[in-house]
């Protein structure tokens, strides 16, 4: 009975005949398509650090964020965390602003000349995590973390030796921090960046949406050069990858549900955001962006629920 009607509402999810709302996204030449029950919102977007958006409360308008390079909004709805755009006496920071008051509050993250910036909230939205990075022959390299905790107004930061240059860390639905590490991954203890477990060669975690599917029982990875798929799904409690899928996204925005990925994929000489199942079928068209909206470095935020 519950596979039956698991089906029915999947039906009913992406049905073409379904109301859908046409969301203008100023500032990018985009316009996303939104239906009632879409188990994810739309929340921020975004060009590189170079202009952020971020939705009211409450509504479908975006308003840009003129002092901030990037934004999230908590898995709860409740609080919104900006990296501002430039250091203030001499320091970077956090920005939580409290979406039913408007109030902001600043925290300290690391300072200058590292940076803490691409946003990953924890599941339970209690904190976030903040990718400190370092310039080196003219090139930003990974250099630790940033832990924020939200209630206190507290950063803690812990500098990392070994790292991949390239690494970004991203919460696990357990409460730590996983980090691209050479063609596989690594994970962290978010107290004190310990290195908790190796797992080589099963491919990168995508991002800067959660790797993890709502259960958390599926991980999404971009595959390792041994296979000609781009898209992975691993088992995150053997490290071992269940499913290759046969796409090639150009990015990869997090999971849609337990069973669909949100993509962007090459199409008509642009290219679709769109709702693509784990068989590799695209289930529903969800944007159009133009060539120059996406190598400008079109980046977007979503909520669950």
């Amino acid at each position: 009975m519950i596979a039956h009607i698991a089906v029915a509402l999947s039906l009913t999810l992406f049905t073409p005949s379904a109301a859908a709302d046409a969301l203008p996204l100023p500032g990018v030449g985009v316009t996303y398509s939104e239906r009632a029950g879409d188990p994810v919102r739309l929340s921020a977007y975004g060009l590189g650090t170079r202009s952020t958006y971020l939705r009211a409360r409450g509504g479908a308008t975006f308003v840009r964020q003129r002092a901030l390079s990037e934004a999230a909004v908590s898995p709860d709805a409740r609080t919104v965390a900006g990296v501002p755009a430039a250091y203030r006496d001499g320091h970077d920071a956090l920005h939580l602003t409290d979406r039913a008051t408007g109030a902001t509050r600043r925290v300290r993250t690391v300072r200058k000349p590292l940076t803490a910036s691409y946003v990953s909230w924890s599941r339970d939205s209690r904190k976030v995590a903040l990718t400190v990075e370092r310039k080196a022959a003219g090139r930003w390299r990974a250099a630790g973390f940033t832990v924020v905790d939200v209630a206190a107004g507290t950063a803690r930061t812990v500098l990392l030796s070994g790292l991949d240059p390239s690494a970004g860390f991203w919460w696990t639905p357990a409460g730590d921090l996983i980090a691209r590490y050479g063609d596989g991954l690594r994970a962290y203890r978010a107290s004190d960046g310990a290195v908790l477990s190796t797992h080589a060669g099963i491919g990168r975690p995508t991002g800067p949406e959660d790797s993890y599917s709502p259960s958390g029982g599926r991980l999404a990875l971009w595959c390792p050069p041994r296979f000609a798929e781009r898209l992975c799904v691993a088992d995150p409690a053997t490290g071992r990858i269940s499913r290759r899928v046969a796409i090639r996204p150009e990015a990869v925005f997090g999971w849609w549900d337990e069973n669909h990925v949100i993509a962007v994929l090459a199409h008509q000489g642009g290219h679709r955001l769109a709702v693509v199942d784990l068989n590799g079928r695209t289930r529903r068209a969800l944007a159009a962006i133009p060539a120059g909206t996406w190598t400008a470095r079109l980046w977007l935020g979503f909520t669950r629920g």
